[in-house]
Formats: C-alpha cells, sequence, structure tokens
C-alpha cells in the first residue's frame, strides 16, 4: 500500500534531536541505502521516500556508521519479517504490536490486508511519524512500552508484539519487570526481541551511538551474557 508523506519541517524533528529517539534514524537511513543498491538484500521503498524528504543531516551517519553496522539493522529486519510472516502463516488474522515502532516500516513489507497493527512509542515519536506515514489500517499508541493501560487489547486474539532494537535502552530492573507484567497481562501471546551481551553494548555504543554522533543520552544499556539466562532470570 503506498504510503503518502508530508512535508516536513525542522520543528518536526526538533523534539528528538540530542535524545535516545534519535536513534530511530540510523537504522531507518541503512533500510534506505541497502535499498538503493543493484542487488539489495532488503527493498524498503517507504524508507527511501521518508530519507528523501525529512529535514535531517544524515552526514555524519553516512560518514560514520560501519558496513557492519549497517548489515546488522538489515539482517535484524529480514529476521523480523521472516518471524512475522511465518506466524501470519499460522495465525492470518493476527494483532501485531510494533513496540518502539519509531519510523520502522516492518508493516509494508508484511501486510497480508488482514492483520490488526499497532505503532507503539511515546508521543513525539508518534507525532513525528505521523507526519511521513500515512498509518492507513494501523492504529497508533501514544505511550511508552513500560506503560501498562495498552497492554489490554481487548478482543485480540493471537497476539505478536515485536521490540526490535528496543529493550537495550532500558534499565535491567525495567526490562524484567515489563516482560513479567506482559505476560500477566498477556499470557498467550508471542514476543520477539533482539539483545545482546554486555560486552556487545560497549562495542555498539562505541561503533553505532558515538560514532553515528548521538550523546550520552543515547546510550544502551541492557545485555544478557546468554540466551539461557533469561530462564532463571525471567521464570514464566
Amino acid at each position: 500500500m503506498p504510503v503518502k508523506l508530508s512535508g516536513a519541517t525542522t520543528a518536526n524533528l526538533g523534539s528528538i534531536q540530542e535524545t535516545p529517539q534519535e536513534t530511530l534514524l540510523p537504522p531507518l537511513w541503512g533500510r534506505a541505502l541497502e535499498t538503493r543498491k543493484p542487488h539489495p538484500l532488503l527493498v524498503d521503498q517507504t524508507a527511501v521516500r521518508i530519507i528523501d524528504v525529512i529535514d535531517y543531516d544524515f552526514s555524519a551517519i553516512a560518514r560514520k556508521i560501519n558496513f557492519i553496522s549497517q548489515m546488522a539493522w538489515i539482517a535484524c529486519s529480514l529476521h523480523t519479517d521472516r518471524t512475522i510472516r511465518d506466524f501470519l502463516g499460522r495465525h492470518p488474522g493476527a494483532t501485531i504490536v510494533n513496540l518502539g515502532c519509531g519510523l520502522d516500516t516492518t508493516f509494508e513489507r508484511v501486510d497480508n490486508g488482514r492483520i490488526c497493527w499497532y505503532d507503539l512509542d511515546l508521543p513525539d515519536v508518534i507525532e513525528l511519524r505521523e507526519s511521513y506515514i500515512q498509518e492507513s489500517r494501523r492504529k497508533s499508541i501514544a505511550a511508552s512500552l513500560l506503560d501498562t493501560d495498552w497492554r489490554q487489547l481487548k478482543g485480540a486474539e493471537s497476539i505478536f508484539l515485536v521490540a526490535s532494537s528496543v529493550l537495550y535502552y532500558f534499565e535491567e530492573a525495567q526490562v524484567k519487570a515489563f516482560l513479567i507484567g506482559l505476560a500477566d497481562a498477556q499470557p498467550c501471546s508471542d514476543i520477539l526481541f533482539d539483545a545482546c551481551s554486555p560486552r556487545g553494548l560497549v562495542v555498539a555504543n562505541r561503533r553505532v551511538i558515538k560514532a553515528g554522533g548521538m550523546d550520552d543520552s543515547a546510550m544502551l544499556k541492557w545485555g544478557i551474557e546468554q540466551p539461557k539466562d533469561m530462564e532463571s532470570e525471567y521464570p514464566p
């Protein structure tokens, strides 16, 4: 479905300059860059459209973000798309909640015409998002994923939640409380999220956050040594 883009102004971006929300821009740039290659691994024309009109200087990102980091964003998007499509193959009318959606464009790549899709992020990010993306059949939720009100998705069945490149920005205690609270509110739901090791956080903060020109407020905080650690740290 074509996405309608509205005219952007510097004021739209003012609220995310030099804040953790600024981290939503490098992955968008990475998907657009990949799409423009002769033989792209991922095609995301919506990302290209936004990059072409958004009032933001991407020169620091283009100059300093290395190839490995850019490929990591593409790999994450490909895995997310594949996982959601697999879930929709079993539950074609599922409810998908995109947590910390930023300027994510997964919906355009996986929509089967039947899903119920929610994009959730902080109010300033949702306002920015609506300046560039026509939500069409989707619904926006202006809230923090740590809030509890949105978790009561009444009437929803086969719920799948996506938290791509989001949980890193919270403290460990917040992540634990979020996952346990979500399990209590929606015990039959599935969630897809990414994580890295504490060492990986150090590398990412240096090579992505600092290299991309972002300040300390955007630093990643949460990581796990091994996925199996969550079995004991986050009991069902």
